[in-house]
């Protein structure tokens, strides 16, 4: 099964909120849905991006998880901008 990711650009964040606590709720938006096989959150030009990997069977269905997964973050952030990416030979290529 392909492996994809969804990286958002965290933007303005619910009062008591650290940039932090938006990856588990992404994680698990995610996980309601598919396998999740990793999860990160790194700081990129001063902003946050949490970053999820999972599995899923075509690209469409990859996208339609991750919007989820978006939707299920904005509980607690507003995303800036947000991307899908499939695994191709060792390198991520993206959907759009």
């Amino acid at each position: 099964m392909p492996s994809y990711r969804v990286t958002m650009i965290v933007g303005t964040l619910e009062l008591g909120v650290r940039p932090e606590e938006v990856l588990p709720t992404l994680t698990q938006a995610i996980a309601d849905f598919t396998t999740v096989e990793a999860s990160d959150i790194a700081v990129v030009g001063g902003s946050p991006r949490v970053t999820v990997r999972f599995t899923a069977d075509s690209d469409e269905a990859a996208f339609l998880i991750a919007e989820q997964g978006i939707d299920g973050a904005r509980v607690s952030a507003e995303p800036i901008a947000w991307q899908v990416t499939r695994m191709v030979q060792g390198r991520w290529e993206s959907l759009a």
